[in-house]
């Protein structure tokens, strides 16, 4: 089994310091929805992510979504044999099952993630998607993971496939993904730093990458 983390994901409802920022209240007002209500996303709140601390990586709700896609769709998850998990910047985490089928389109999936934060869970009777208050590190304390391993551009190289090999040594381990455009992680988390190109990755590549090497060395 396989967890795979999407940490400090830059997916957020709109923060209280620019709800009243024009950007923000005609994109709203165009969606019929109050500006609190909204995700934060750099495509149409560019001017208001000024306004904002690490305004320039904020608002990407598009790497959660990439991610997702590929990670649920994929041979592992459709064996039951990962589990997907989303940590935000603002220590809240999405616990996703496996079952779940992410919308593929963009806008869809934006509504979906405003319908999760503002009601905790969706749908209601089915709980596919569940929101709670949470660390990384109070997230890896309940997963127990036998390992974990930190996708870092600074991290030991490995050969994607020889990266599956070694997954392949544990029963559970954890794989921590940044789920933010540039930058390093906000969290601080204990684990193995693994690099698997000569240059930094898009965050939906790494995913993919991690899973179907895992895949290839235990099927």
């Amino acid at each position: 089994m396989l967890h795979l983390i999407i940490a400090d994901s830059e997916l957020e409802p709109v923060p209280k310091n620019i709800l009243e920022h024009p950007a923000v209240v005609n994109y709203a007002k165009r969606r019929g929805k109050k500006p609190e209500e909204v995700i934060l996303d750099s495509t149409y709140h560019h001017a208001a992510l000024k306004k904002l601390e690490d305004g320039n990586r904020r608002g990407r709700p598009d790497i959660v979504h990439f991610c997702l896609i590929n990670a649920l769709g994929s041979i592992l998850n459709k064996e039951g044999m990962l589990r997907v998990y989303v940590h935000t910047r603002n220590d809240k985490v999405i616990y996703i099952k496996p079952e779940t089928r992410i919308p593929r389109n963009y806008n869809r999936f934006v509504g979906l993630m405003e319908s999760l934060f503002k009601n905790k869970v969706v749908p209601p009777d089915l709980e596919l998607l569940k929101l709670e208050e949470k660390t990384v590190n109070q997230l890896l304390e309940e997963i127990k993971p036998d390992a974990v391993f930190i996708m870092h551009e600074q991290g030991e190289f490995m050969k994607p496939k020889d990266f599956g090999q070694l997954l392949k040594q544990f029963k559970e381990p954890a794989v921590i993904v940044g789920g933010f455009p540039h930058g390093d992680f906000k969290s601080k988390v204990d684990g193995v730093k693994i690099s698997l190109y000569k240059e930094p990755l898009m965050a939906w590549t790494i995913v993919n990458e991690v899973i179907v090497n895992y895949e290839n060395a235990i099927f």
